[in-house]
C-alpha cells in the first residue's frame, strides 16, 4: 500500500436528517467502519438527497479524496436520487461493487436487492454508494474492507503483485 494516508469521506444522504428531524446514525457507523479499515476519514457530510450529492461528490473528486462513501438515497421512492446523480460524477462504474455488496446483503435481509446503489471511478477518486440502513452500512462495510485497499492501490498506479491469480 502506499504510505500516503488513504482519505475517505463519508457521506450520509438523507432529507430528514439534513433538515435536523433526526440524528444521523448511518454516518458515524460508516466513518468508523473506514477508520477501522486505516483510512484518515472525514464527514459524515450530511446532505439532502438531489443536486447536494452531486455537489459534494464532485467537491470530493476536486480535492482528491480516495474514496467517497456515501449512505442512503438508493431505494425506490420519488426522493431517492443517489444513484442518478453518482452516475452524473462517475467517468466509468464497477458493476462488481454494488453487486457484491447487494449480495452480502441478501443473504440476510431479501429487500437488500432492491437497493439501486452504484460504484465507480471519478478521476482517481473511488465513489461507492450503500443503503441507509445501519445494516445496510455494516454489510457494505465488511464488503468493502476486503477490496477498498487494494481499488485504492490501483487507483494510486499500483500493479498486481508477480504470481498473483486473477
Amino acid at each position: 500500500m502506499n504510505p500516503t494516508p488513504v482519505r475517505a469521506l463519508a457521506v450520509t444522504v438523507s432529507n430528514r436528517a439534513a433538515a435536523g428531524v433526526y440524528a444521523d446514525t448511518g454516518g458515524p457507523l460508516l466513518a468508523e467502519g473506514l477508520r477501522a479499515m486505516g483510512f484518515q476519514v472525514d464527514g459524515p457530510s450530511v446532505v439532502p438527497d438531489g443536486d447536494p450529492v452531486e455537489q459534494v461528490l464532485r467537491n470530493a473528486v476536486s480535492v482528491g479524496y480516495d474514496v467517497v462513501v456515501t449512505t442512503g438515497g438508493t431505494g425506490l421512492t420519488p426522493m431517492d436520487l443517489t444513484p442518478e446523480m453518482t452516475r452524473r460524477v462517475l467517468d466509468h462504474e464497477i458493476p462488481g461493487i454494488p453487486e457484491a455488496i447487494r449480495a452480502a446483503g441478501r443473504a440476510k435481509v431479501p429487500t437488500a436487492a432492491l437497493s439501486r446503489g452504484l460504484a465507480g471511478v471519478a478521476e482517481r477518486t473511488l465513489i461507492v454508494n450503500l443503503p441507509g440502513s445501519r445494516g445496510g452500512v455494516k454489510d457494505g462495510l465488511a464488503v468493502l474492507a476486503e477490496i477498498l485497499p487494494h481499488a485504492v492501490d490501483q487507483l494510486r498506479g499500483g500493479d498486481h503483485p508477480r504470481g498473483e491469480a486473477h
